[in-house]
């Protein structure tokens, strides 16, 4: 079995890791040589995952503070629409009686 170290499509990072430059679908010399390359592609999606992870980490706080700050603004929007249902609460009815039986909800009855 060839050696990695051998191959003219090995190379090493600045951080001293694997970089195979072989292409999977035609400059692969031996079947080994495929299953190290998966072996490295499974390892840059795992050093990606982990990457995305600490990014998500990091936003968190701000995602929170965000939604905390829209709760405050549409509670604060409620609280200045309460003069719009207190005067339809105020509201009588008609003195027909089919009003009568309709509730508030569905004026279209």
């Amino acid at each position: 079995m060839l050696q990695c170290e051998n191959c003219e499509y090995f190379s090493r990072d600045g951080r001293g890791r694997p970089v195979l430059a072989c292409d999977p679908f035609g400059a692969i010399k031996e079947p080994e040589c495929l299953l190290k390359w998966q072996f490295l592609r499974l390892d840059q999606l795992h050093r990606s995952y982990e990457a995305l992870l600490d990014l998500h980490r990091r936003l968190a706080p701000l995602q929170e503070r965000m939604m905390k700050h829209m709760e405050r603004e549409l509670d604060e929007a409620d609280q200045a629409d309460t003069w719009k249902r207190s005067a339809d609460d105020e509201k009588e009815p008609n003195d027909n009686e089919e009003d009568n039986d309709r509730d508030g909800a569905r004026p279209w009855r």
